[in-house]
């Protein structure tokens, strides 16, 4: 199916954000809004929302984080409560650029988190919400898995690679997920307080071999959701199932959207 592809740039509190969006032939459903990783931006999704697209026959929408890929950068770090302020201060700008009412999300990583703080401030509009790999809290996992990606982007070859999709906004990129993370000021973070106000249906996805969060994280997300939740382990799986798993992912979402409301 062909898939129409629009790269945008939208004003918000703070600076300019890149946006893309992908508009099947054949839409017909509220759109789906991506959130990306601590470390990713659109172009990291590489060709998986052109095939969600098409899959779910909606429009789907990505947008690079205010300090991330081609969106403007950032001088100071992310503040402790940056998770929830993505749905509070930078999201409506996305919405009203692309005159979107009701819509569904998925996040990935930390934009899980994003997502479901999302659902909970749009609960009228928000018609369904996907978490993969999504953190609940913090956990010590959380934190040995950080130092590790720590020392790993120390290298030339890892902080290039980076680079390739940040460009000169990589350093700032790492610290605002590295030193955020590991502060004392983020130490108690979590979802739980959140997550009862998530009213929509819910796919939570989560990798069992995931190096940045145990088992702990699904099963909280799925237990504590105001609505009704179907939770996905992909035991052979890390942090990245719709990359390591791609078909089954796809299939997972496909079922998902296809229940009726």
């Amino acid at each position: 199916m062909k898939v129409n592809e629009e790269m945008v740039t939208v004003s918000g509190l703070g600076g300019a954000m890149f946006a893309k969006s992908w508009i099947p032939a054949d839409c017909r459903y509220e759109p789906l809004i991506l959130f990306h990783d601590s470390l990713g931006c659109t172009d990291t999704w590489k060709g998986l929302p052109a095939e969600l697209a098409s899959l779910l026959r909606r429009q789907v929408i990505s947008y690079d984080r205010l300090g991330f890929g081609r969106s403007d950068r950032r001088e100071s770090l992310p503040s402790s409560r940056f998770v929830e302020e993505e749905a509070d201060v930078y999201l409506p700008s996305i919405l009203d650029y692309f005159e979107v009412d009701q819509f569904s999300v998925l996040g990935h990583s930390v934009g899980g988190g994003m997502s479901v703080h999302v659902a909970a401030q749009f609960p009228s509009r928000c018609k369904r919400l996907v978490t993969v790999s999504a953190q609940a809290f913090v956990e010590q996992r959380t934190r040995d898995g950080i130092l590790a990606a720590k020392a790993f982007f120390a290298g030339p070859d890892a902080f290039n690679r980076l680079r390739k999709y940040h460009g000169d906004k990589t350093e700032w990129v790492l610290k605002a997920w590295i030193d955020v993370w590991l502060s004392e000021a983020f130490s108690n973070w979590t979802l739980e307080d959140v997550l009862p106000k998530v009213m929509c249906p819910t796919l939570v996805i989560h990798g069992g071999r995931d190096e940045y969060g145990s088992l702990a994280f699904p099963e909280m997300i799925a237990e504590r959701v105001g609505g009704v939740a179907t939770k996905k382990v992909f035991e052979a799986c890390g942090h990245m199932p719709h990359k390591e798993a791609p078909e089954k992912f796809k299939g997972a979402l496909d079922s998902f959207f296809g229940l009726k409301l």
